[in-house]
C-alpha cells in the first residue's frame, strides 16, 4: 500500500477536482478575453493576472458577461464597457476587512478601483493585492 490514508486520498481527489474546475473556468475567461475588443484590454488583462497571482484561493469565471473573481463569493467584476479606464467593482467592497484607500465609493456595499493605464496598474499593484488577500482572509476568518 502507498501509505496514504483514505482521508488523505479524498483530500487529494478534492483538491484535484477543485483545480480542474478552476482551470475550466479560467479557459472560459481566456475565451472571453480573446473576443474582448476594448482599448483597455491590456489593462484588464494585467489586473486579471495580478488578482489571480495575489492569492491561490482566487478563481475566476464569467458572470454578468464579465470576468468575475471569486473566493467563497464574488470578489470583484470588471465593467467591460468602460473605455477611458479599466473599472473593477468589488461587489461587497465596503465589508472587506481593513483600510483600503485605493477603494473608491461611499455607499453601503460596493467599492471600485479604476486603472487609467498600465502605469496606474503598477502604481496600485500592492494595494490591489492587499485588498484581494484581505477578502480571502476575511472569508476564512
Amino acid at each position: 500500500m502507498s501509505g496514504i490514508s483514505p482521508g488523505e486520498l479524498s483530500d487529494t481527489n478534492s483538491a484535484a477536482a477543485r483545480q480542474l474546475a478552476r482551470e475550466e473556468k479560467m479557459n472560459e475567461v481566456d475565451t472571453w478575453m480573446q473576443g474582448y475588443d476594448n482599448p483597455q484590454k491590456p489593462v484588464v488583462q494585467r489586473v486579471r493576472e495580478l488578482i489571480l497571482a495575489a492569492d491561490p484561493r482566487v478563481g475566476e469565471c464569467i458572470k454578468w458577461k464579465s470576468p468575475t473573481f471569486t473566493y467563497k463569493g464574488n470578489i470583484a467584476s470588471f465593467n467591460p464597457r468602460s473605455k477611458k479606464h479599466a473599472s473593477l467593482m468589488f461587489h461587497t467592497g465596503a465589508a472587506i476587512p481593513g483600510e483600503h484607500p485605493v477603494l473608491e465609493g461611499g455607499g453601503a456595499t460596493a467599492r471600485y478601483i479604476k486603472f487609467a493605464d498600465l502605469d496606474d496598474v503598477d502604481a496600485k499593484r500592492a494595494a490591489l493585492e492587499a485588498v484581494v488577500r484581505a477578502w480571502c482572509e476575511g472569508k476564512d476568518g
